[in-house]
């Protein structure tokens, strides 16, 4: 029994690791388009499903997809119908596994291991490493299932085995219970039903034929337990987030619960069905029941999750009605917290990035502010400098700065990045830098404006002109690249780059002016160099407008 245990862990272990294996490397192969393929969802649920079932696909873990998902409601990026639909999509996206393990193709599972080995450390071009990395793991996940099956021969001649599986197949609840929990404690359906299926592809010897060790009739409660054990991931991820996300999560749990209590009310049906769309036991043809059962499993859970999102598909509205009634009360997010940067998709460099970049466009709207407030003092006859505003902004700055480079230095740490992956989080990080020192100029901008108001300078007409001419240039300049940084938007980022040759031919015009009027006399010394301090701290924003276009520049080459 000992060697049993230690077998069948040691072969999970391989599977577990196998999967992510492969996982990490169609993640890689697939680069941004899965980010793309999420941004997709629109407000039809059946585009919802199959934007859910197609990045499973690539994920090989619902439950990666459902926590990825609670990170975008969290987020705010993703509204409730809409996770809703990826949610019931991960469902059937993550029955590729059962049916891929269901070829029966452990007998090459060795060879294909090998060549992706090679393809994968012995070969310079990433696309063909990535892919070697996609079948090292490919084999490797059988290698592991080899292992267990292995290992699970014996149970087939053990009576007291035997006895505990005939008792179970009577009781769906046992089964149930037992998926359930199982899966809990492993975190992986897609492994649970893997066990499941090299257990019960174990051939018994009974009343003169050979039948699997788990019939289908037994083996369908452990899968149905183990699509509601999967949905404890999600509840777990919804701690700590907003009410939307803790929705989302609820919304997966109650779409599983549900599906299994109409499955189970059906059972006889089901069966029925199943083996209607499955290859049946031809004993002329030598098939038995154990050589068949394993594809039998994997279309009861293709079919089980199939049906089940048809039945809720219609009612998916009513669905998040529901949730909403049961958690009904918003959370109020203070604008000095994170927003977009969730550590449940840290394991996904791609969305990890693509988040921080949210989290920056925000990061900007407070320097934004700042500059516009700044700017208002200017014009004559404008409010009153909101220094404590002011002030605010640049602690929120000073805080988003230190998270978002925190996320960004756990992206690399989480996750294997790519070439073009490390290129965008450095520029990333060169653009944190530059929104925080624009929020610095706008500070010592504001101690200026209060030593003018402290001191009664007033600037000559031509001077307020030139300066009101550069803080609206300077401006503009500001409000395209946050344009270019939030919507990835080349065009915007290459006009900053050009008006930074005319920011410098405005710079030069309003220094020789001011240098003229210094020269007559007609500029009070104090003004003066209140004037040069101010057009200095304009002159370092533009320059570093100038430095995030050409990041985002770099960044949008990157990705194409």
């Amino acid at each position: 029994m000992q060697e049993i245990i230690f077998g069948v862990l040691g072969g999970l272990a391989l599977f577990i690791y196998g999967m992510n294996l492969m996982s990490e490397g169609l993640k890689k192969v697939a680069g941004d388009r899965m980010r793309r393929i999420l941004e997709a969802v629109t407000k039809n649920p059946l585009i919802a499903v199959v934007v859910g079932a197609a990045v499973t696909a690539i994920l090989q873990s619902s439950s990666a997809t459902t926590v990825m998902v609670i990170g975008f409601v969290n987020a705010g990026l993703m509204n409730l119908q809409q996770a809703i639909g990826v949610i019931m999509g991960a469902n059937i996206g993550t029955t590729m596994t059962a049916q891929l393990i269901a070829f029966q193709i452990g007998h090459y599972a060795y060879p294909i291991a090998a060549l992706g080995f090679a393809l994968y450390f012995f070969n310079k071009w990433k696309r063909v490493k990535h892919f070697g990395q996609v079948l090292f793991g490919f084999g490797v996940l059988f290698i592991g299932l080899n292992i267990m099956s292995d290992v699970l021969k014996p149970l087939a001649n053990d009576p007291t085995t035997l006895n505990l599986i005939t008792t179970m197949s009577k009781r769906p609840a046992w089964g149930l219970l037992t998926g359930t929990v199982l899966t809990i404690i492993i975190q992986s359906s897609s492994a649970v039903i893997g066990v499941l299926q090299s257990l019960a592809s174990q051939p018994v010897a009974m009343d003169g034929t050979v039948r699997a060790l788990i019939p289908l009739a037994g083996a369908v409660p452990i899968l149905l337990g183990s699509n509601i054990g999967t949905t404890i991931t999600a509840a777990l991820a919804s701690i700590g987030t907003n009410n939307a996300a803790k929705r989302t999560a609820l919304s997966h749990t109650l779409f599983n619960v549900c599906g299994t209590i109409l499955c189970l009310l059906s059972f006889p049906l089901f069966i029925s069905f199943v083996y209607r769309i499955s290859p049946m036991p031809n004993p002329a043809l030598g098939v038995t029941e154990a050589g068949v059962i394993s594809r039998q499993i994997a279309n009861a859970h293709t079919a089980f999750n199939l049906l089940n999102t048809l039945v809720w598909l219609p009612f998916v509205k009513y669905l998040a009605v529901m949730v909403t009634r049961i958690i009904p009360k918003e959370d109020v997010q203070e604008e000095r917290a994170i927003k977009y940067l969730d550590e449940h998709v840290l394991n996904n460099a791609e969305v990890a990035l693509d988040l921080s970049a949210k989290e920056l466009r925000r990061m900007g709207t407070f320097s934004q502010q700042m500059l516009s407030e700044v700017e208002n003092f200017i014009i004559p006859g404008s409010k009153l400098l909101d220094r404590e505003k002011l002030e605010q902004n640049e602690e929120i700055l000073d805080f988003l700065q230190t998270e978002i480079i925190h996320y960004l230095s756990t992206i690399t740490s989480r996750s294997s990045l790519t070439v073009r992956q490390s290129n965008i989080l450095a520029n990333l990080i060169h653009i944190t830098g530059d929104l925080e020192r624009i929020g610095d100029h706008c500070t010592n901008i504001m101690e200026l404006e209060m030593i003018m108001e402290e001191e009664k300078i007033v600037f000559s007409d031509l001077a307020q002109q030139d300066l009101e001419k550069i803080f609206h240039f300077t401006a503009e300049m500001f409000d395209l690249c946050l344009t270019a940084l939030e919507k990835r938007d080349l065009t915007a980022a290459r006009q900053v780059l050009e008006m930074e040759g005319t920011m410098d031919i405005l710079e030069e015009e309003a220094r020789n002016n001011h240098l003229e009027r210094r020269t007559t006399g007609y500029c009070n010394p104090r003004a003066a160099v209140v004037f040069n301090e101010l057009m200095l701290n304009l002159e370092r924003i533009a320059d570093h407008c100038n430095n995030i276009a050409e990041a985002v520049v770099d960044r949008e080459l990157e990705v194409g």
